[in-house]
């Protein structure tokens, strides 16, 4: 038995070693479960106000080009299952409405600024729960410079998504551009395995850019490289996992008929916390590999190095000439 025990407890020390695990350990320790929830419901209401700007800003232009319209819609069903109402489907936003959405009238403007207001929260609370996995204190940043970083990232978001969209249509002409060349029917199972795997790698390099450039902004602090492009493509892999799983996720909610009334809304809440949960998570990863190789975020580099005094450093004898 003792022999027993003794194994148990190894095995039990060396799985509490590794990555993973401690990586979740410390999610846990800084309370990650209940800052992606409370990020989940700012999420909600943030995307809805971030949809309006966007649309009543560049509906006209989307609108001119219907292969890129469709690209579009695609690319947000894809990464928020049931926003966008489908023919004879359920979804949040009826697809005419938000293409109808425009700034014309004073009132129009006032309710657009006010939406975009709203369309920033999301950011200023993303803010503070990674800076909190990071244990750095809140930005003391000027307010309004804070806003204005956030409408960048906004705007940032906005431009990746239109960019997600023009690269699918351009992944998608020039697959059946080459597929014609080398005379294999862009139908046939080959060219759809071929056309699907290129899709996610794009869909993969995007989403690392993008988490990777959020948490260089968020954070307003250095981060190693290879640190961060490392935390960033896992949760780039979690959320193209999510993406995959997306409709049977979102749809176990319209399951319970004690829910169904409200199955829509409560199936984006599920969505928004996953997402929460893996871009938080992906943030403890790079924040445990700092401390694992015993880097703060509070110190720069080069300050450390400054306060580290030289061990081998020897001083220096200046030689002297015998006289005459």
């Amino acid at each position: 038995m003792k022999g027993i025990i003794a194994g148990i407890t190894a095995l039990v020390g060396r799985i509490l070693k590794l990555r993973p695990v401690r990586v979740f350990l410390f999610y846990g320790e800084k309370n990650g479960g209940i800052l992606a929830s409370g990020l989940s419901l700012t999420a909600l209401y943030s995307v809805f106000a971030g949809l309006y700007v966007g649309f009543a800003i560049l509906g006209l232009v989307i609108q001119e080009d219907p292969q890129f319209k469709d690209a579009v819609v695609s690319t947000l069903s894809t990464s928020v299952p049931g926003l966008i109402k489908t023919p004879g489907g359920s979804g949040a936003i009826d697809l005419g409405a938000l293409f109808a959405s425009r700034v014309l009238s004073w009132s129009s403007i006032v309710a657009f600024v006010l939406v975009l207001v709203t369309a920033l929260s999301w950011f200023a609370s993303a803010r503070a729960a990674v800076r909190a996995l990071f244990e750095l204190p809140g930005d003391t940043t000027f307010f309004l410079l804070l806003k204005l970083k956030d409408l960048g990232l906004v705007v940032a978001f906005g431009v990746v998504t239109l960019l997600s969209a023009a690269l699918s249509v351009f992944s998608t002409s020039a697959l059946s551009f080459f597929f014609g060349l080398v005379g294999i029917d862009h139908r046939s199972a080959f060219a759809v395995v071929v056309a699907r795997i290129v899709g996610l790698l794009l869909v993969l390099a995007i989403d690392t850019a993008v988490l990777a450039a959020l948490f260089r902004v968020l954070i307003a602090t250095p981060i190693p490289f290879r640190r961060l492009l490392g935390g960033a493509l896992i949760g780039g892999i979690g959320l193209g996992v999510l993406k995959a799983l997306g409709a049977t996720i979102v749809g176990g909610a319209s399951k319970n008929p004690l829910l169904a009334s409200f199955a829509v809304i409560l199936g984006l809440l599920i969505w928004f916390g996953l997402i929460c949960q893996v871009i938080l998570l992906s943030a403890a990863w790079i924040a445990v590999g700092l401390k694992d190789r015993g880097l703060s975020l509070r110190i720069p580099a080069s300050a450390k190095s400054a306060q580290v005094p030289p061990t081998h450093s020897r001083p220096r004898t200046r030689a002297v000439s015998p006289p005459g």
